[in-house]
């Protein structure tokens, strides 16, 4: 298996070898999307809105929890990449049991810290009278796992670091399958409401970790979980520091620019909020599988950064076709069936009219939300810590002013427009910082006579 990982990491044609990374990767991302419609509709089968309110205050929670799990797996996994294509495979030991344990105790402190503080956390999540009790459970169960949501995303990262990315996209899968198994017991047989739909993200969680640590256990000659490998260097604290601290940064900045959108858009109604939530889970699927290719070939990136940086040049020319076919295709059948796709989820016909818009306009900006993850994903696997973080944060630092402006000059329309001008902004300061440090990603002599 290592064997073939390595195949596609050194030999394979540049297509096979970015379809092998990112196919996988983007079909676990849909299947993410899939999972949080369904977890919403078994809720939302109860009739009750203070639940599905309470699932909806809890996101920047489990939000903050992913990103904690993304910081160690995210910078470990670019880390591993790099090490495997220098060849340095007990360095790979040393910072994947770094990553098992680490991830461990943050949840641990997460959850020490959490759990007494959890009515302020939950009053500072918004939860009103109705819906406190409900949020308060969910809250709870999420801190009692949190050791096990950090683990899961970080060890995602890692496995798919060393090349694996069918285990990685099966461990998806798998936490995927039995959170949707669980759900239907705990709604239907055992009427557990919120909190039981808690504790099926959580055993979920802990099912996929348990099957990542079984392959980095017993199946991956590179990676381990031993705890005599564990090692905290210098080296390996700053390495995955200054690639996770900005993904975790980006995930931070997201959740609050959610937040502040939406204050934006309810000035216009409900009906604005409403048109909105719908056009963007729809664009949610596009995003999604672009989000999956880009991030499927860091690990690609970041081995050829090390071993051959002509080959690493060649993928991310051809990744950047690949975003712009799928960017084209997708946006023609939105063109095509906006009206259609919006009817799916109602059949008011002035929120058919807004959401159609809104998708219309939003769908301009996919090519530039798809380069601006490719240039996130190269500046990590490249290590380059300051270009990272500064893409974690242009985005929101741009959206807050562009939605004032624009608001108070075009209203509604202006709203929906700051999307795209705030990715158009992320875009040019990517494009721009590529730019600048191409001369340490050109291919050296030596790549050349390879």
């Amino acid at each position: 298996m290592d064997t073939e990982n390595l195949y596609y990491f050194e030999k394979a044609p540049v297509a096979k070898a970015v379809a092998h990374f990112a196919v996988p990767m983007m079909l676990g991302t849909s299947m993410s999307v899939i999972y949080s419609i369904l977890n919403a509709y078994f809720l939302g089968t109860l009739h009750n809105t203070a639940m599905l309110t309470a699932l909806a205050l809890t996101l920047p929670l489990f939000a903050i929890i992913m990103a904690l799990g993304n910081l160690i797996g995210i910078g470990g996994g670019t880390f591993i990449s790099r090490l495997l294509g220098e060849k340095k495979l007990d360095d790979v030991k040393h910072v994947s049991s770094f990553a098992f344990y680490s991830s461990l105790v943050i949840g641990l402190i997460v959850m020490a810290v959490g759990i007494p503080l959890i009515d302020p956390i939950v009053h500072g999540l918004g939860a009103t009278p109705d819906s406190f009790g409900f949020t308060k459970d969910y809250v709870t169960m999420m801190l009692i796992g949190s050791p096990f949501v950090i683990l899961f995303f970080t060890l995602e990262n890692i496995v798919r670091s060393e090349g694996a990315a069918m285990t990685s996209m099966m461990g998806m899968i798998l936490s995927v399958v039995v959170n949707i198994i669980l759900d239907v017991l705990v709604i239907f047989a055992f009427h557990w409401d919120v909190i039981g739909v808690a504790s099926a993200t959580v055993v979920s969680n802990l099912v996929a970790s348990v099957f990542y640590a079984y392959h980095m256990g017993y199946k991956s000659s590179f990676l381990t979980i031993s705890v005599k490998w564990f090692k905290a260097s210098k080296e390996i604290l700053s390495n995955v520091i200054k690639i996770g601290v900005p993904v975790f940064i980006m995930s931070i900045f997201l959740g609050a620019m959610s937040l502040i959108f939406n204050r934006f858009l309810v000035e216009y109604g409900d009906q604005a909020v409403a048109a909105y939530g719908i056009s963007s889970r729809l664009l949610q699927f596009p995003e999604f599988i672009l989000m999956g290719l880009c991030e499927g070939v860091v690990p690609l990136i970041a081995f050829s950064f090390t071993a051959n940086k002509l080959r690493m040049k060649q993928t991310i020319g051809f990744t950047i076709k690949t975003i712009v076919a799928l960017a084209v295709a997708f946006g023609i059948i939105v063109y095509l069936i906006s009206d259609h796709l919006i009817g799916l989820f109602t059949n008011d016909p002035q929120l058919i009219e807004m959401g159609s818009y809104i998708l219309h306009v939003t769908f301009l900006s996919l090519f530039i939300t798809g380069m601006t993850t490719l240039f996130t994903g190269i500046f990590q696997a490249t290590a380059q810590g300051t270009a990272a973080f500064i893409m974690s944060i242009i985005q929101g630092v741009t959206l807050i002013p562009v939605l004032y402006i624009a608001n108070r000059m075009n209203g509604f329309h202006g709203v929906v427009w700051s999307l795209v001008i705030a990715d158009a902004a992320a875009f040019l300061v990517g494009a721009i910082m590529l730019y600048v440090l191409r001369n340490k990603l050109q291919p050296d002599m030596e790549s050349l006579v390879q």
